[in-house]
């Protein structure tokens, strides 16, 4: 049975374990850039690798998924592809947006050929390998059912909020929800060293009561082990989505003033050249 073709746009920190699963079901399709590992080993794996999106839409692509870095260059990269679309096309736009990129990216992709529908993940680069993502989908309801037909593949629930808007809106707020926790548990740790407080009895405290959560499990049983790398995600992406959720809360006087304070955090941390340290690597630095 001839397989559905799938466009794979920024196969980079989060990207590639999701392409990676994309293989086992479809034929896939990655777009060359100056990083060559994550490209070279998806190649090994049965992806093929063009060298243009014209070269890209010339194949009557079954979808495109683009997981990029910010709004900014998710817009550059949507206004150049806008013109070469030939054919009918979903597109599933994985990209962690600022409160109007959504609606930005579905102005430049209104054309009744173009599906465009989104779907911001909940999971770190670790998460994307094993395929047990969660979805955040919002587009065309009719487009729903085609959609998790791609995203199984890497995603394990995929949760419908309707729109487009919303579905940007509940990943930054479920972003809100788990980098303050995370932020909570760095500062945690960097107390008690201050405090010369034995860590290890301390967290075992900590995981009998209400303030055990994912976030602290993921970074505190590595960080004892003296591994600080358990939380897979960088302090510069970490204040982009701080910046971006604090916009989105302007009018919530408690909730931004809270993401306020956590985006200075990192804010702080970039200042001093942190900026490509996981958050989770903070624990040790004095700053």
């Amino acid at each position: 049975m001839k397989k559905s073709k799938v466009g794979f746009i920024g196969v980079g920190y989060m990207g590639f374990g999701m392409a990676n699963n994309l293989i086992k079901d479809f034929d896939v399709y990655i777009i060359a850039h100056k990083n060559r590992d994550p490209i070279e080993k998806l190649v090994t794996e049965g992806a093929t690798e063009v060298s243009n999106y014209k070269e890209l839409f010339d194949l009557n692509l079954s979808c495109l998924m683009m997981c990029v870095t910010n709004t900014p260059i998710a817009i550059q990269i949507a206004k150049e592809l806008v013109s070469l679309i030939n054919n009918e096309l979903l597109i599933i736009d994985l990209t962690t947006h600022d409160k109007n990129g959504t609606t930005k990216m579905k102005n430049i992709f209104n054309s009744s050929k173009i599906k465009y529908t989104v779907n911001p993940l909940m999971g770190g680069p670790v998460q994307a390998e094993e395929g047990i993502l969660g979805g955040i989908w919002g587009g065309d309801p009719k487009d729903f059912e085609e959609s998790k037909k791609f995203l199984q593949s890497f995603c394990k629930n995929v949760f419908n909020f309707g729109s487009i808007e919303k579905a940007a809106q509940a990943k930054l707020l479920s972003n809100f929800l788990s980098l303050l926790t995370t932020t909570t548990v760095i500062e945690f740790f960097r107390s008690a060293r201050k405090l010369d407080i034995d860590i290890n009895l301390l967290c075992d405290v900590a995981k009998l009561g209400s303030g055990n959560s994912g976030a602290f499990n993921r970074i505190a049983d590595k960080a004892l082990e003296g591994n600080f790398k358990g939380y897979v995600f960088s302090v510069n992406n970490t204040l982009k989505d701080l910046t971006y959720i604090n916009d989105l809360l302007k009018s919530s006087n408690n909730a931004e003033e809270l993401s306020k304070i956590a985006m200075n955090f990192y804010a702080s941390a970039k200042d001093k050249g942190m900026g490509d340290l996981l958050v989770s690597e903070l624990i040790e630095k004095d700053y």
